[in-house]
Parts: C-alpha cells; sequence; structure tokens
C-alpha cells in the first residue's frame, strides 16, 4: 500500500506536470500567431475567432469536465482531457483550412476547460485541510511556467509554426499513459462514491442547495471579475505599453517580468491562504493589484514600469489562486468539482469579456489609463465578494464547533 504522503505528492506533482502543458498550450496559439496568420492568410478579426474558439471551448469543457467528475472519478475525466486537448493540439499543426483550424481550437479548449476543474480537485483532495492552498499553488504554478516555455519555444521555432502545436500535442499524448498508471484516483471521491453509489444530486443542488446560494453566486462573482482583469493584461499588456511609448524590446521584457510576478504569485496566494487569515490575504493580494495597475496607468520610465508589470503578474496571479484555493471547501466531496468547474467556466466568461471590453475602450479613445480606471470596481467586487464568502465559511466553522462542544 502507498502511504498517504506518497500518494499526496504523486497526485501533486502529475497535476504540476498537466498544469506546466496546460500552460504551455493555452499559450500556444498565441505565440504562433504570426505564423498561423501568414500561412492561412488571416485578417484581425478571422485571427480574433482562432483565439477565442479556444476560449469558447474552455467554457463547456470547465462546467461538462466538472460535473462528470462527480459521477465517475476526477482521474478518468482529467486523463481523457489531457488525451483530447493533446490530440487536438497535434491537429493544429496539419489543419489546412480556417474552419478545420477553427475546430481544433475549439475542440483543444474543451479539453483545457475539462482538466482545471479535475486537477484543482485532485488537489485539494489529496492534501489535508491545512495544506490545500499550497498545494493548489504548487499545481497551479505550472500554468505560467508552461506559458513561458511556449515562449521560448516560439523564439526557436519562428520560421515552422508547427513546431509548438506539435511539441504542444505530443507531450501531453507521451503522459497520458503515465497518468493512468500513476495517477491515484482521489481517496475523498472513492469513499463518497462508495458510499452513496451512483446516486448524485443534479447540478442546480449542487451549486444551490443546502445553503450554497449566496456563497455559489459569491464565488462566481469574484472569479469573472478577477479573470476579466487577468485575460486583458494577457492579451493587451504588450499592446498598452506600446501606445505609452514604449519599444517592442522594452514591451517584451515587461511582459517577461509579467508572467515572473505571475509564477511567484501562483505560489504566494496558497502558502499565504495556508499561514495567515484568509481576510487579510484577500484585502492584501486586492489592494496590490489595484495598486499595480495604478502603477501600469501611471508609470513613466522603463525601472518603474518594470516593477509594475512585475507586481501586477504577482498579485493578479495570486489573487487567482486565493480563488482557486477557496473554491473547494466551499462544496462537499459529492459535488466538488461541479462547484469548482462552474465557478471556472464563469471566469472564462469574464477571460473572453475582459480583452473585448479593453478593446472596446480603447477604441473610444480612453488610452491606457482609461482600460485600467473601467477595471478597478470590478475588482472591489471581486474582493467583496470572496470576504463574504470567507466570513461565511468561518461563521459556519465556528457554529459546528459550538454544536460539537
Amino acid at each position: 500500500m502507498d502511504s498517504p504522503s506518497r500518494r499526496s505528492t504523486l497526485t501533486i506533482a502529475l497535476c504540476f506536470i498537466v498544469a506546466l502543458i496546460e500552460g504551455f498550450d493555452l499559450q500556444a496559439a498565441g505565440t504562433a500567431a504570426a505564423g498561423l496568420r501568414q500561412s492561412f492568410a488571416l485578417d484581425p478579426k478571422m485571427m480574433g475567432w482562432v483565439f477565442s474558439a479556444g476560449i469558447i471551448g474552455l467554457l463547456p469543457g470547465a462546467f461538462f469536465g466538472g460535473w462528470v467528475a462527480d459521477r465517475i472519478g476526477r482521474k478518468k475525466i482529467l486523463v481523457s482531457a489531457v488525451l483530447l486537448f493533446g490530440l487536438f493540439s497535434l491537429c493544429t499543426a496539419y489543419v489546412e483550412s480556417y474552419s478545420s483550424l477553427l475546430l481544433v481550437r475549439f475542440m483543444t479548449g474543451l479539453g483545457l476547460g475539462a482538466a482545471l476543474p479535475n486537477l484543482i480537485a485532485l488537489c485539494a483532495e489529496a492534501v489535508s485541510e491545512r495544506n490545500r492552498g499550497t498545494a493548489i499553488s504548487v499545481m497551479y504554478c505550472g500554468v505560467p511556467l508552461g506559458g513561458a516555455l511556449a515562449a521560448v519555444v516560439a523564439m526557436f521555432s519562428s520560421e515552422h509554426w508547427q513546431t509548438t502545436f506539435i511539441i504542444g500535442g505530443l507531450v501531453p499524448l507521451l503522459v497520458v499513459p503515465l497518468m493512468a498508471l500513476l495517477l491515484p484516483e482521489s481517496t475523498a471521491f472513492r469513499e463518497q462514491h462508495s458510499a452513496t453509489g451512483s446516486l448524485r444530486p443534479s447540478s442546480a443542488q449542487a451549486l444551490f442547495g443546502e445553503g450554497r446560494t449566496r456563497n455559489t453566486l459569491a464565488l462566481w462573482l469574484s472569479y469573472f471579475f478577477t479573470l476579466t482583469v487577468m485575460y486583458m493584461l494577457l492579451n493587451w499588456l504588450p499592446s498598452l505599453l506600446l501606445e505609452q511609448g514604449f519599444s517592442k524590446p522594452q514591451a517584451g521584457m515587461i511582459q517577461m517580468l509579467f508572467n515572473i510576478g505571475g509564477a511567484l504569485g501562483s505560489l504566494l496566494g496558497g502558502l499565504l491562504l495556508d499561514r495567515c487569515n484568509g481576510l487579510k490575504v484577500v484585502l492584501f493580494v486586492y489592494a496590490g493589484l489595484l495598486a499595480a495597475l495604478a502603477g501600469v496607468g501611471l508609470s513613466i520610465g522603463i525601472v518603474p514600469m518594470s516593477i509594475a508589470g512585475f507586481a501586477a503578474g504577482l498579485f493578479v496571479m495570486a489573487a487567482q489562486l486565493v480563488l482557486y484555493a477557496l473554491a473547494p471547501p466551499t462544496y462537499p466531496t459529492a459535488v466538488r468539482a461541479t462547484g469548482v468547474g462552474a465557478a471556472v467556466a464563469i471566469g472564462r466568461l469574464g477571460s473572453v469579456a475582459g480583452p473585448l471590453a479593453a478593446g472596446q475602450i480603447l477604441a473610444a479613445g480612453a488610452g491606457t489609463t482609461g482600460v485600467l480606471l473601467a477595471t478597478s470596481p470590478g475588482l472591489v467586487i471581486a474582493a467583496l465578494s470572496i470576504i463574504t464568502v470567507i466570513a461565511r465559511s468561518s461563521s459556519t466553522t465556528e457554529a459546528s464547533l459550538n454544536t460539537a462542544n
């Protein structure tokens, strides 16, 4: 028999590898954009649809990936999701028409979307409650690191954009047998499944039953507004920097610092949550994010802007990690992946809305400052919403302790 600590380590290590591949594949289309544009003769609008097809696939993927996992198991769905996005990422390198390109990007997004709620649920259930945030943080810092790897591969294979998708497709297909053999199914899921058999509450019950309505809606608001800002920065930061008069190499360097900050922030978010008061962590992270955005809007020289870009990456990823760590304990084991999957899907709506809203605000002539000012109220709503979730969960814990006494 494997010891629980060995099972936990194995689960987190394998989930980290999947998150690394996920990060690579999420950024692949962006890093290969110039080659795609040339090969398929795409205008900016068509290119927008290529990016959107993948993001649109993430939405149903996240929801149904979580919902089905609560019925048949986290491991089965995660392995299937990795197989799906590996296969269609590989297909991206070989399609010959624009419509086929859209289809394979949508299918890749579907697989990537289904993977994330199961990565979060598996890591949350692999460790004790005290280490939950840390486990999710360690796993999730694979995503920005994977994105950075995609940028490196694109730099070295600028003549052959297909290389990015071949690597992004072959690696997950090689990892699938490893996961099938070594990845342990969640013990909490197996115990729950053997106790209740195939009886599962409906989606509405899972999300809104047993007094969970307020927490579910508060989580959705937080996920939506936080990911709106995150994807707006991911997509528009280089353009905003160029508009402010920075050169392309300078904008590239700030974007790289933003990603390094993101990797550190993803570790920091969960670690802080496990070791400090949740309320203080949320206030610190969201206040830091607002200050960093103000810095991006107001900085003039390269040094202040580099610091602001790094801080923006750090705090936006820390905020996302705080949300990823707070969603699993909101739901009981039987409906956990459904709850997390629905929150991730709502977050994906924000990831679509953010870049679109930024484009509209810039088109209206508001400039960088206008874009950043427009995001601030959303972040305040996100922070207040997640504070209500923490307050309600701590009052529930106190109530159950008093009952026990």
